[in-house]
């Protein structure tokens, strides 16, 4: 072999040479961006997990909060219920004992108006004084009433201790054991509570 045979052989093989390292590199590269597409493919995985747990994380925490302060508008709604209730149940019982008060005032004047009545004759009643004395009564007895203040029957019913207070016995014929036959003073109720028990006699 010549020396230009030679050297036509050494161009080639180094032409190959070159080739090989182009490609080896190229293959390398090619590696090279492969393993950059998995490393950021899986960063971006484990970013996107990352998020995910947060967001669930954050949600979570969000709606904790939410029953929490749902929690607390309940209970607050609850004890403004109670307060309010209190509060109505307060008043009523105020008004009740007020208006029990002023009650038990005006009845002893209704006794007296029963009283005088009771005692004007039958002439006397066409008296413009007596019927103008009675109008006054009857007023009275009718706001009265209105105001929930009724009288206890008493002559002729069961004697009951829940109405009636006996102040005397007495054998009668006209009568049954155990009935009141006489009434000394009216009783009354005011909504239905006895606010002055009935003195009476009781036959036996």
């Amino acid at each position: 072999m010549d020396s230009s045979e030679k050297e036509i052989k050494k161009i080639g093989e180094s032409k190959k040479t070159k080739k090989e390292k182009k490609e080896k590199k190229e293959k390398d590269l090619e590696e090279t961006l492969y393993d950059a597409e998995e490393i950021s493919k899986d960063k971006s995985e484990n970013i996107t997990e990352d998020i995910i747990d947060k967001e669930e994380a954050e949600k979570d925490s969000k709606e904790l909060k939410i029953e929490e302060q749902m929690d607390q508008l309940i209970r607050l709604r609850a004890e403004f219920e109670n307060f309010r209730k209190r509060s109505e149940k307060e008043k009523l019982d105020m008004f009740s004992l007020g208006a029990k008060t002023i009650i038990e005032a005006i009845l002893p004047v209704v006794d007296n108006f029963e009283r005088g009545l009771s005692a004007v004759t039958e002439e006397e009643k066409e008296n413009g004084f007596a019927k103008g004395v009675d109008m006054i009564y009857k007023q009275l007895i009718n706001t009265l009433d209105g105001l929930g203040v009724k009288p206890i029957e008493a002559i002729g019913k069961e004697f009951n201790t829940d109405y009636h207070n006996a102040i005397l016995q007495e054998e009668s014929e006209e009568f049954e054991e155990n009935i009141v036959s006489e009434e000394f003073q009216k009783g009354y109720t005011y909504n239905d509570k006895v606010i002055r028990y009935s003195m009476v006699k009781v036959a036996i």
